[in-house]
């Protein structure tokens, strides 16, 4: 036991005192709320490999104030002036500090219109720093490296964006962008992620609005479906789709009584994939409790 008013370690069984001068690392000073926690702390922002300068950065502003607030006199104020320049230019003074000055904005942009969470931008910023820092990026357009990085980090978050979302976003050829993946993980000795269709059905289901029993038993037919190698060689978010709409009918979720496409799964390719499930469910013996109606 740590009795930290004396600064001692005790034992709690037989009072021995084991070690009688401790440190203490915290602050010097007390906070008794939020507000004084807040005004008191020194420290500053937490490190964003998002940001160029990874959020440790100084500026200087431009309204020629000293600390207190008072006007500087004005032989300081050309002072003032070089440093705002020699500042500036110390941010893009290497080839890669011009490039991320280009891409972290991209890359922000890319992420907003995604729908991409923090975290995994932050980790998208820092796989990119990696890929300038090895030359990846030299001859390539900064574009297409930004959306195979987004395409990497969220497969192996288990929530996959698709070629097309990306082609859309970023407006660079899906073509160019798988070879900016191949490229990346040879280089970096990265295996490739493999998507299931499980991971595509959290995202399918909020964009239809189906129950969370509906989403755990598509995830549980896929799984099913998996092991029985029915799901193989077929598209992964197209299984998705459908196994959400045969799973809602066999617990009669109203939002799947009528099929509807989703942005990047169509309409036919939904009832093609519906109607091989069930084929092969029923042919497997695995539907015998639950008749199925068809899709209208």
């Amino acid at each position: 036991m740590v009795d930290h008013r004396r600064g001692e370690v005790v034992c709690k069984n037989c009072g021995l005192i084991q070690e009688d001068v401790l440190f203490d690392f915290g602050p010097e000073w007390r906070a008794f709320d939020e507000e004084q926690m807040n005004k008191r702390s020194r420290t500053g922002g937490p490190l964003r490999f998002a940001k160029q300068n990874i959020g440790l950065t100084t500026e200087i502003d431009r309204y020629d104030r000293d600390i207190k607030g008072s006007a500087v006199p004005s032989e300081r104020k050309a002072q003032l002036y070089r440093l705002r320049k020699w500042q500036r230019r110390s941010r893009m003074g290497t080839s890669v500090d011009r490039n991320l000055s280009i891409a972290l904005p991209e890359l922000d942009r890319m992420c907003a219109h995604l729908n991409v969470a923090q975290n995994i931008k932050e980790e998208c910023a820092r796989w990119y720093r990696k890929c300038v820092n090895k030359g990846i990026v030299r001859g390539r357009s900064i574009e297409s490296v930004i959306a195979a990085i987004i395409y990497l980090v969220s497969r192996q978050h288990q929530l996959p964006k698709t070629l097309r979302e990306l082609e859309e976003v970023s407006g660079v050829k899906r073509k160019d962008i798988g070879r900016s993946y191949r490229t990346i993980c040879r280089r970096l000795g990265l295996r490739m992620p493999v998507v299931t269709a499980a991971d595509y059905v959290p995202r399918l289901a909020s964009e239809l609005g189906v129950s969370g029993k509906t989403e755990a038993k598509a995830i549980e037919m896929l799984e099913r479906a998996r092991r029985k190698g029915i799901i193989s060689g077929k598209v992964p978010i197209s299984i998705a789709a459908a196994a959400i709409y045969l799973a809602g009918r066999m617990i009669d979720d109203k939002q799947t009584e009528t099929i509807v496409g989703f942005s990047e799964v169509p309409e036919s390719a939904i009832r093609n994939r519906y109607d091989e499930l069930i084929r092969e469910f029923r042919r497997r013996d695995l539907l015998k409790k639950h008749p199925i109606p068809q899709l209208s």
